[in-house]
């Protein structure tokens, strides 16, 4: 692709990974990031980082100036609790914040557009795993502001001469093999990276969060994604897309397997030669039993293959990375 990948929230988790899989692919990356959750150190060095949020008008200039042909946009508000608590905030940074940037994209004749979605579109799902499909019908305006921005982005589709795909992430987890990046951000509610930061003594063990759930063993079951595996995910998606511009795509991003957070706790216990210890409390609500993906669209569709679906392995590479933050300090 002649031009460059714009990458909003380049410097936060996923977004800092998918930079390095495009740079890593040979594509001119530029990096646009607010820092209010993420950090300039984490942007890779082959990228172009300007700090600003998505909603400037002033994107269209770093659009133009660039020659972006294309937006990968991560940026945005990620706490689910927080999103029942502060919905407006949701709409704003997620939904507001998109549509300006999606306004952008159509401006500045970007021609293809990969937006970060949640399985939480899916709300309670009527069964599992789940497909594209199924219904969405969101529990939280976390979700919500989601379901609304793949629905901005079907109707801009629609009416200008863009595409897009719109992934379903499930539980995001892990850090980049090499050690270039992972999750860093402070009070981070994800159950690996909280499991991990206790095995180092960050935490003084770990709170689970229901245990009389209709599964094997009452805890809730996520599907665990190692975030390396979703970043070159993004790269395919962006293949596909420029290969064929007449199409547009919604598809879950997971592994199509669901650990139990007892599990997920016993494999950072193996990993760690350690014991963490539980706290059990209730369920949290709206809380589902079980969130896995049916993959079958996105394996048929991309030549995706998953490198990273280990269980030990992702709890491994997430601890290699909460080390090196100890010791960045």
């Amino acid at each position: 692709m002649d031009g460059a990948v714009l990458v909003t929230g380049g410097a936060g988790y996923i977004g800092s990974h998918a930079v390095l899989a495009l740079a890593d692919a040979g594509y001119r990356v530029v990096v646009i990031d607010n820092l209010v959750t993420g950090f300039d150190w984490a942007v890779d060095p082959r990228a172009t980082f300007v700090r600003m949020a998505v909603e400037d008008p002033a994107v269209r200039d770093v659009m133009r100036e660039h020659d972006v042909r294309a937006v990968m946009h991560f940026a945005g508000s990620v706490v689910v609790p927080e999103s029942v608590s502060d919905p407006l905030k949701y709409y704003r940074n997620n939904t507001a914040a998109s549509r300006s940037l999606i306004e952008s994209a159509v401006a500045s004749g970007v021609r293809h557009f990969i937006f970060s979605s949640t399985a939480a579109t899916y709300g309670i799902p009527e069964k599992v795993p789940v497909a594209e499909g199924d219904p969405t019908v969101p529990i939280n305006p976390y979700g919500m502001s989601k379901l609304m921005t793949e629905a901005m982005l079907r109707d801009v589709a629609a009416a200008h001469p863009i595409n897009y795909a719109a992934l379903r992430y499930f539980n995001v987890a892990g850090a980049d093999p090499k050690g270039r990046s992972g999750q860093s951000t402070a009070g981070a509610t994800h159950l690996i990276k909280v499991a991990v930061e206790a095995a180092i003594g960050k935490r003084d063990g770990v709170s689970v969060f229901g245990t009389d759930f209709a599964t094997p063993d009452g805890t809730g079951v996520r599907d665990y994604i190692h975030v390396t595996d979703l970043a070159a995910a993004h790269v395919h998606a962006l293949e596909l897309l420029i290969a064929e511009p007449g199409k547009s795509h919604t598809l879950n991003a997971g592994y199509g397997r669901g650990f139990s957070v007892l599990e997920v706790l016993d494999a950072v216990d193996r990993v760690t030669n350690l014991r963490i210890e539980r706290r059990l409390e209730g369920r949290r609500p709206g809380d589902p039993d079980a969130l896995v993906a049916d993959n079958s669209a996105i394996l048929a569709t991309l030549p995706w293959r998953p490198q990273h679906a280990d269980l030990d392995g992702i709890v491994k590479d997430a601890l290699a990375w909460e080390r090196k933050l100890a010791e960045r300090g």
